[in-house]
């Protein structure tokens, strides 16, 4: 088993396969290392590609205390992977929770993107809902602690954005559901109260957004509904930033829909390495409706 050590000692489990320019996958709340298997698969064809298991989420070390757990953290870990592997520049992939750590990798760390795509993030941070998402996720960490991932997953893997990929695909929902179902209890709890609970709305990042000019894909399922006005704020706000609105999809993007998905990121990867993937040309202004002059 291959290990990448963290800067606060913290082991983190990792698989790579392929070989190239190195893909880095870092993966949602409900996932671990094997969430990227259909993206391991296909991009391991022409690069090299990296998934890990975050911290609280085995064969990775569980820290037991929640003052382990951040928002930078998860960045600083993510970084950590790189170092070990001795990876100066990657492509950043993530997904939810993961999403956030991409959008944060790029803010704290842009010279070690090549590009970041931002999938299903958006929880917590409309404004409206920023009170009420911190104090359900609290309530999600405790029924995690009490009742254990093997029960609570029954409930959390039938979330409004999750039924989707059931419907869809209910053979592929099942191993998510399984592989939920296998979480640390107290990892998951932590991981919850500490990450996710605490983490910074994007909204008031607004200005270190503008700042990133990183070349950026924003993935949003049409029926993940507190992932579309963050995904259409994170379009309008990084500078090098594309949408991409799947149909009639959840949360669980790359799985429900892992040829799309796919084709989506092989695309954008693409035109970032050809230098083709800019900032958007200052004529295109939003405000202008039609040109008269």
């Amino acid at each position: 088993m291959s290990f990448a050590t963290a800067t606060d000692g913290t082991r983190l489990y990792y698989e790579e396969a392929g070989t190239g320019t190195p893909i880095l996958f870092i993966h949602e709340f409900g996932g671990d290392y094997r969430a990227w298997e259909p993206q391991m698969q296909f991009f391991a064809r022409r690069h090299r590609c990296i998934t890990y298991s975050a911290r609280g989420y085995a064969p990775s070390d569980i820290p037991a205390d929640v003052a382990a757990y951040s928002q930078e953290i998860a960045v600083t870990d993510a970084l950590a992977v790189l170092d070990h592997l001795g990876i100066d520049r990657a492509h950043i992939v993530g997904l939810s929770m993961g999403g956030f750590a991409t959008l944060h990798f790029g803010l704290m760390a842009p010279e070690r993107a090549l590009s970041l795509t931002i999938a299903g993030a958006g929880y917590g941070a409309e404004k409206q809902f920023e009170d009420y998402f911190r104090g359900v996720s609290l309530e999600v960490a405790e029924r995690f602690r009490t009742l254990g991932a093997k029960e609570f997953a029954k409930t959390y893997a039938l979330g409004a954005s999750r039924v989707q990929f059931q419907n869809k695909d209910p053979r592929g929902w099942q191993d998510f559901a399984d592989r939920l179902a296998e979480h640390s209890d107290i990892g998951a709890a932590n991981t919850m109260s500490g990450v996710q609970a605490r983490r910074p709305s994007i909204y008031d990042l607004e200005e270190r957004i503008r700042a990133c000019t990183v070349p950026a894909l924003i993935v949003v399922g049409d029926e993940d509904d507190h992932c579309l006005q963050p995904g259409i704020f994170m379009k309008k706000t990084l500078p090098a930033a594309g949408l991409a609105v799947l149909p009639k999809t959840g949360h669980t993007l790359n799985l429900e829909e892992p040829a799309l998905f796919n084709q989506l990121l092989a695309e954008f990867i693409a035109m970032v390495e050809a230098g083709r993937w800019t900032a958007r040309d200052p004529r295109a202004e939003p405000a202008q409706i039609m040109k008269t002059s």
